[in-house]
């Protein structure tokens, strides 16, 4: 059993509060969870209307198919034009883990 983790953390464009900025995040985890069957939400800066974290968790049985899903989650959310992706940062648990 192979766990991936991906985290991005987004600078969002036009977005003068908390309710807009909910209406720019929410869409894409939801997008993320129905695309690609993933656990997703927003993990940090909740407090912050211009940036944002979203979490995902991916588990598979092959590690190729992790590597897939979580290259095009990734794909996905930076093809988002209301949002920057400054940084995207990868984990992965194997059998071999410790």
């Amino acid at each position: 059993m192979y766990v991936g983790t991906l985290s991005f953390d987004l600078l969002l464009g036009d977005v003068h509060s908390l309710k807009e900025k909910r209406s720019v995040v929410r869409p894409i985890v939801a997008e993320l969870q129905r695309k690609f069957a993933v656990s997703a939400a927003e993990v940090d800066h909740l407090n912050l209307h211009r940036r944002a974290v979203i979490g995902l968790a991916v588990v598979s049985g092959d590690a190729a198919h992790l590597t897939d899903v979580l290259d095009r989650c990734e794909r996905l959310v930076a093809g988002h034009p209301e949002v920057e992706l400054l940084s995207a940062r990868r984990r992965f648990h194997g059998e071999d883990d410790d």
